[in-house]
């Protein structure tokens, strides 16, 4: 069949259409139910000094195992905590949440990860005796390229995939079936959606993780997953990162970004996903280790800023939820006060929850001695504890804080969350440039080269290369990440003895890290210099083709999860029509501002 484009009459239709209001979305209570304060303010009187500090932070901890924890992770924790065990790195800092981490070995399967939340919980409540919190289990499960539960989880498209697709009940669908989930193995706060709105192609640390670069379009599909994981799946949403990392070329992990947005430009740009998502009910907003002089010329981060936190966010957005701190072990954080003022300085914002300190009991003395020396209030403290009890009892944490067990093996992976994700991933793909006609692909016994980037727990170019076998193709699947001379030297030769060459690339525009990403650039060339059909399929950030001259044939899935290689074999053969549209602009690569591919950019077949 004959490529087409997608016009301008036929974008503006159908994002018409696709962005129609989702269903009336429940705002976050103004005043608490009578049940609700009862049980908060019950609570909270039982509570020493000490424990209401501990509910201020959440961290990691190390094993699989709440009590058990293999020697290694007792090791960990030992350095990390000065106890061996998570259970008692609860119980000696009256934690009020963990997050859990791949490598801090919480997550494995889903009977285990319930189990040890369990375990958690119990460790929490321990006798019963009052002033005993349950806790507010976390973790990062943004989905697409920053997700932590393993397979048999549902592993959906990421945000810049979802805004690809254009459509709010996706992005809802994404949410719900993530939260249930989660909430089934006991973890009640995804750190999503995000609500950065990514206006910079050379962001290192947003890129395909946000939803995209028009504010309506972010905006819109932040409130769906809003409604998506607080109305229908019942765990807690975190909008991040207030006041908005998406036009940053610096990483927060590792320096202090500064954005230099006018005011003006805050409100048009930055600041509609944040109002969106309160006006959706969010419960929970975290914070970013970024710089906005136009909002606070102080030189402080969001995280550390008054200015921002209690003036902008509680007092010009109207934000009663809880403000979570992104990671204060990141750089961002670090780069003006030492890790004692930190903690101290954040709650002095307007912080609520302090996540992840890189000392948990150097933090925690800091906070009590600010309290000691009036610098801070028990009355502060007693402010932030109320916001987290809250929307633990809202969460149903006060009446049911433990998990079947049984019942979360049966929920993670279950037939209709797959069939769930494979609708949401297929209509997020995009065909950007098939200039020689060479998609779709006719079934054939053709010999194929699958190679470029892979990646060991996804394993995107076996994927690949099995969905050609399947079709009757010779396929070979030769994995080249970040390949040598020698690897694409030895690739080329490959590709010049196949009919067809399959290349994955990932971040291929970004040279400035470590790991020299040119070598994927040189790959590619490599590869057309064979004079054999080349596609090329950009499994993470879409601006790669701007680094790539020559290439005639590529498609972004914005993943590289199963199920976006899945649609991408498929609509290679033409069993599916692309339908994804450039949720972002492609600048050229010399930096002038000159556009490759428009927003709404995409083709089909």
């Amino acid at each position: 069949m004959q490529t087409r484009l997608v016009t301008a009459t036929t974008l503006v239709a159908t994002l018409a259409a696709t962005l129609a209001p989702i269903p009336a979305q429940a705002a976050t209570p103004v005043r608490p139910s009578t049940a609700e304060h009862g049980w908060v303010t019950s609570t909270l009187r039982h509570m020493s000094l000490e424990q209401k500090v501990g509910q201020l932070f959440s961290t990691y901890v190390y094993g699989g195992d709440a009590t058990g924890p293999t020697a290694a992770d007792r090791a960990a924790n030992l350095a990390a905590f000065g106890v061996e065990t998570p259970a008692e790195v609860i119980e000696r800092y009256h934690l009020g949440g963990v997050c859990y981490f791949s490598w801090s070995h919480n997550l494995d399967s889903p009977r285990q990860i319930a189990a040890l939340s369990n375990g958690l919980q119990r460790a929490a409540l321990g006798d019963g005796a009052k002033g005993r919190v349950p806790l507010l289990i976390s973790t990062d499960q943004e989905q697409g390229t920053v997700l932590r539960m393993p397979s048999p989880a549902a592993q959906f498209p990421g945000a810049m995939a979802l805004g690809a697709a254009r459509s709010p009940r996706a992005a809802r669908t994404s949410a719900d079936v993530t939260g249930r989930e989660l909430r089934a193995v006991g973890i009640r706060q995804p750190y999503a959606p995000i609500a950065d709105v990514n206006v910079n192609a050379g962001n290192p640390v947003i890129g395909v993780r946000s939803f995209g670069a028009d504010p309506t379009l972010v905006a819109d599909l932040t409130a769906a997953q809003v409604t998506g994981f607080q109305d229908d799946a019942r765990v807690t949403a975190v909008a991040k990162h207030f006041p908005g990392h998406g036009d940053t070329a610096t990483d927060s992990h590792t320096g202090l970004p500064v954005i230099n947005h006018s005011r003006a430009e805050w409100d048009r740009i930055d600041a509609p996903p944040f109002r969106r998502a309160i006006k959706a009910g969010v419960e929970s907003i975290m914070t970013a280790h970024i710089v906005i002089p136009a909002l606070d010329p102080s030189g402080d981060p969001a995280t550390l800023s008054p200015t921002i936190l209690t003036g902008v966010l509680r007092g010009e957005l109207g934000f009663r939820g809880v403000i979570v701190t992104d990671a204060l072990n990141m750089a961002g954080v670090r780069a003006k006060y030492g890790d004692e003022r930190v903690p101290v300085l954040a709650l002095k914002a307007g912080a609520d929850q302090l996540l992840m300190p890189p000392d948990l009991a150097l933090a925690r003395d800091a906070v009590l001695r600010a309290v000691a020396s009036g610098e801070l209030t028990e009355r502060r403290i007693d402010e932030s504890v109320r916001r987290i009890l809250g929307m633990k009892y809202r969460q149903g944490l006060a009446r049911s804080p433990l998990v079947d067990v049984e019942e979360a093996v049966r929920t993670v992976g279950a037939p209709e969350h797959l069939a769930a994700v494979t609708r949401v991933t297929d209509p997020t793909l995009t065909a950007v440039r098939n200039d020689a006609g060479v998609l779709p692909l006719p079934r054939a016994d053709r010999s194929v080269l699958v190679t470029g980037w892979d990646s060991a727990a996804f394993a995107p170019v076996a994927t690949v290369a099995a969905g050609f076998t399947a079709r009757g193709a010779r396929a070979t699947a030769r994995p080249a990440t970040l390949p040598s001379d020698t690897v694409i030297a030895a690739a080329a030769t490959q590709a010049a003895a196949h009919d067809l060459t399959v290349v994955l690339v990932n971040k291929a525009w970004d040279t400035t890290v470590t790991d020299p990403r040119a070598t994927q650039q040189r790959l590619v060339a490599a590869l057309l210099a064979t004079g054999k059909p080349v596609v090329v399929v950009a499994v993470r950030d879409p601006y790669d083709i701007a680094y790539l001259p020559g290439v005639t044939t590529y498609l972004a899935t914005y993943s590289y999860t199963r199920a976006a290689m899945d649609t991408l074999v498929r609509a290679l053969h033409g069993e599916l029509s692309p339908s994804g549209r450039l949720p972002v602009t492609i600048p050229t690569a010399e930096g002038t501002g000159s556009v490759l591919y428009p927003y709404g950019h995409g083709l089909s077949w």
